[in-house]
């Protein structure tokens, strides 16, 4: 009898650490290798779904990953901060939706922690296509963070969980400025 209780406790460890997480995964293919990334529709329902109708309908079709953001590279900023950014890369793009309201970290708990990603914004409510991936830990980029100054910071909507190596690894490309050349094409975004 006891080894019965044994197995299905040993199961029921095996499903809460692998069959319970429902959230949804986007792999992203590039040259250097997979991300593949975990976004939280719970805590950021309209960041994350605008994210996944961009996937799921093909519109980051010719995307790319355009700019890094490292220590070198933004010597006019007192507040530094770590990131790639990808996306359709023009401000008018055909494939461009309609901008999204703006989920704080105050609102949705996620914060800028290494490997999470985000989306980029000019003012708050502009947010459209374009992403971002920390590298590192990045607080000035959450609500109340001093990287912007409207304070509001950046919304914030999942994690890699897979190819943080990838993520280094183009971050630490030549730029120009803060801006890949060449760009890294990715090759598919698609649901995981």
């Amino acid at each position: 009898m006891k080894s019965i209780y044994k197995i299905f406790f040993l199961l029921t460890l095996s499903f809460l650490y692998t069959g319970c997480n429902n959230n949804p995964r986007v792999l992203l293919k590039t040259e250097y290798g997979d991300i593949v990334v975990e976004l939280y529709p719970d805590k950021a329902p309209v960041t994350a779904s605008n994210f996944l109708k961009y996937v799921d309908e093909g519109r980051y079709k010719g995307a790319t990953f355009y700019r890094v953001v490292r220590n070198d590279n933004q010597p006019d900023n007192n507040i530094k901060i770590e990131v790639i950014q990808g996306g359709l890369f023009e401000d008018n793009h055909p494939a461009m939706l309609a901008p999204i309201i703006h989920e704080t970290t105050k609102q949705t708990g996620i914060l800028h922690k290494n490997g999470v990603i985000s989306m980029a914004r000019w003012q708050p409510g502009t947010a459209t296509s374009e992403f971002f991936i920390c590298v590192g830990d990045q607080p000035a980029l959450d609500y109340g963070g001093m990287r912007n100054p409207d304070e509001q910071g950046f919304a914030a909507f999942g994690k890699v969980i897979k190819g943080m190596e990838v993520v280094k690894k183009i971050q630490s490309l030549p730029a120009e400025g803060q801006y890949l050349n060449p760009r890294v094409p990715i090759l598919e975004i698609s649901s995981y």
